[in-house]
């Protein structure tokens, strides 16, 4: 197991995360993408380099894939092989798996928080996962249909079923957070202990300022970052178009082309491509290795997701951790000047929410 792999605290859990987890979002069990035989193997090449890296948490959703839970049913065939053939590597105490609950299929109580949904929906993740419990369930979006006191009531079963060990959610506006939270606290339920929000050089307010205040008691949620590449578009391989073979190029990615318009209309190609260069002249890094690395100095981080489809770019990805502990104070002024987007900072009990840029 590699020895310079960081692990952070997990929200209030007692749970330790390696600093960068793997996910299966848009990769496996995907028309035109990695599915059946050809998945698997990729997957265990893939498993195999992260956890030698030092990765224990890998990230998964009844949604990912085509059928739904495609995804999941790969990671498992993966995971029993590599299990079988390392056993002390792929000890299941050692590791941190996940699933997120909100899209399980196309039938009207196939989906949502439904207390039906999500009992039926965990049973369903553990099949495909081959496993009897997940460390972490999220709620994959907030349910308008059900309220909220059915929702903490139906993930304090899960828990203390043994199901999953903790519970959390997906891009919930901090005020549904906090509801759910008190909810718990008044009637002797277990409270959402982590969120699993969108966070990238280029989306800044939710996880910096609206989030702020949950990061400190009562609440002390830890966060599970997902697209802190932003698509692909941090990478900086859109910078001169959409290259042959990316995954905007595949027919069901064609809002990513779309939105990669936009952003090419509000001028972030060229922040990127002012960025790239900051990398390569000054850090001697990749402008994902960039990225990745400015993610992980926010302290409020407590895993990044990488989502890496072959091994080149994982190992690429994996090196973002010498990168952070490169950055300081100057790196990150700088960087927030190109950038131009910095939130201003939230006031509350205790002083400024601006970034702590000392941490890793």
């Amino acid at each position: 197991m590699a020895e310079d792999m960081y692990y952070r605290m997990m929200g209030s859990t007692g749970i330790q995360v390696s600093v960068l987890s793997y996910g299966f979002w848009a990769t496996y069990g995907v028309k035109n993408d990695l599915s059946g035989d050809e998945g698997v193997e990729t997957a265990k090449e893939l498993l195999k380099i992260a956890r030698e890296a030092g990765v224990n948490c890998f990230d998964h959703a009844e949604a990912y894939g085509t059928p739904v839970g495609e995804a999941e049913r790969i990671f498992g065939l993966a995971l029993s092989e590599l299990a079988e053939e390392d056993p002390e590597l792929w000890r299941r105490s050692d590791l941190v798996i996940t699933t997120k609950i909100f899209w399980g299929g196309t039938g009207v109580n196939e989906r949502g928080l439904s207390r039906k949904h999500i009992m039926e929906g965990m049973d369903a993740s553990l099949d495909r996962l081959g496993l009897d419990y997940v460390d972490m369930v999220f709620c994959h979006r907030p349910d308008p249909h059900t309220p909220t006191s059915t929702v903490v009531r139906a993930m304090t079963d899960i828990v203390r079923a043994g199901v999953s060990t903790a519970w959390g959610t997906s891009e919930w506006s901090a005020q549904q957070i906090t509801e759910a939270f008190w909810i718990a606290r008044s009637e002797g339920l277990e409270p959402p202990s982590f969120e699993q929000p969108q966070y990238n050089m280029l989306h800044r307010d939710r996880f910096e300022k609206e989030y702020f205040p949950l990061y400190r008691p009562p609440y002390s949620i830890g966060t599970t970052i997902w697209s802190p590449l932003r698509s692909g578009f941090l990478t900086g391989k859109y910078n001169d178009g959409i290259p042959e073979g990316s995954r905007a190029t595949v027919e069901i990615y064609g809002w990513l082309k779309e939105e990669l318009e936009d952003r090419r209309e509000r001028g972030e190609v060229e922040i990127v491509k002012e960025l790239t260069a900051y990398a390569e002249n000054e850090l001697n890094c990749s402008m994902a290795q960039l990225a990745l690395a400015w993610c992980l100095k926010n302290k409020n981080v407590s895993t990044v997701l990488l989502g890496a489809t072959n091994s080149k770019q994982l190992r690429e990805n994996l090196g973002c951790i010498d990168v952070a502990l490169k950055l300081d104070d100057s790196h990150m002024e700088s960087i927030d000047e190109i950038l131009g987007n910095k939130p201003e900072a939230w006031i509350g009990p205790g002083g400024s929410g601006n970034r702590d840029l000392k941490t890793l």
